[in-house]
């Protein structure tokens, strides 16, 4: 099968597209012909040896597919041949087929394409976990949600108002996104490559500050985001994709009671109960037309390093997709 793999750190020319022997499911597995794979930001700071676990090399990035289950290991008894399934994982995704175990697959209904389907279980348990279990979003605050046209963003606009937010205010680097975070719900709309964006987030909420800020890029991004939050407000840090750790003074937070919280989908995902009812409202929410995923652009899969070049230059909105033909 064709997998792309990388055997170094480094840019996005380190992807390299390889043979390899199909895997064999284990006795409780179910091996899945891959048809759409999700790309997220920690594709990337995998592939450059970022991330906040290590990454042993070889590795085989991608942690979300969708697709068809065509065999099953001799202990598995609730999933059928030709189920059409999404699974999250931790590395392998980057592939025609991948081996996984039966209890993470989530069944798809038919009216759930393979792209919709493999849009919502990263970021979308991203977004729910970031605005209800760390950042603790109660009825009528208000939320900051930064990259608000990305993978993350759109499903977090949508979410706050889900969860009762009273008001969203939603960032971005061109007009085109900030209309995108418009249409999905954002009150309130903020290009933060212009100086001074900070103090339009504290003239929207009349100088208060926001309550629950979502927070990806560190650097002075940050440092301007922990200047508008509001007494007890949190702020929950889920990257670093400009690359620049942030200095701060934790006894700065003392006064107004405020909180700096990081977050990490795997260590969600070792509590079940919690992964798997959170999952299936996520999936509710699609299926009652509540929530709408942002498809972005799909590439065929021998183009991941393109996908990668393309996310890291901000030159994507929405869902970014490989595509595996299996023709």
């Amino acid at each position: 099968m064709k997998t792309i793999q990388f055997t170094e750190y480094g840019g996005p020319e380190v992807l390299k597209t390889i043979d390899m022997e199909k895997p064999k499911p284990g006795p409780t597995e179910v091996l899945i012909e891959i048809h759409a794979i999700g790309v997220n930001y920690a594709d990337t700071a995998r592939r450059e040896g970022q991330y906040v676990v290590p990454t042993k090399l070889p590795f085989v990035p991608g942690a979300e597919i969708a697709g068809v289950v065509v065999e099953a290991g001799a202990e598995v008894t609730n999933i059928n041949i030709g189920s059409r399934v999404v699974t999250l994982i931790e590395s392998g995704g980057y592939a025609e087929y991948a081996a996984v175990d039966s209890r993470s697959v989530i069944m798809l209904k038919e009216e759930i394409d393979f792209k919709q389907a493999v849009s919502l279980p990263l970021q979308g348990l991203s977004a729910y976990h970031i605005l209800k279990t760390m950042g603790g979003l109660s009825k009528d605050e208000t939320v900051l949600v930064h990259a608000a046209a990305g993978g993350v963003g759109t499903l977090a606009v949508q979410l706050a108002k889900l969860f009762g937010a009273r008001k969203v205010i939603a960032t971005a680097s061109t007009d085109e996104k900030l209309e995108l975070a418009k249409s999905l719900g954002a009150d309130v709309c903020i290009n933060y490559t212009k100086e001074g964006w900070h103090q339009e987030v504290l003239d929207a909420t009349e100088g208060r500050g926001v309550d629950v800020a979502l927070e990806m890029a560190g650097g002075d991004v940050f440092k301007n985001t922990l200047k508008c939050l509001a007494i007890f407000g949190r702020i929950v840090i889920y990257g670093v994709a400009s690359g620049e750790q942030a200095v701060m003074h934790p006894s700065s937070l003392m006064a107004r009671n405020q909180s700096v919280i990081g977050f990490f989908l795997p260590q969600i995902m070792r509590k079940r109960e919690l992964y798997q009812r959170s999952v299936r409202e996520l999936f509710d929410y699609l299926e009652e037309g509540k929530l709408q995923v942002i498809i972005g652009d799909t590439y065929p899969l021998e183009e991941a390093s393109k996908v990668h070049e393309l996310m890291q230059s901000r030159k994507t909105s929405g869902k970014i997709i490989l595509e595996v033909n299996h023709s």
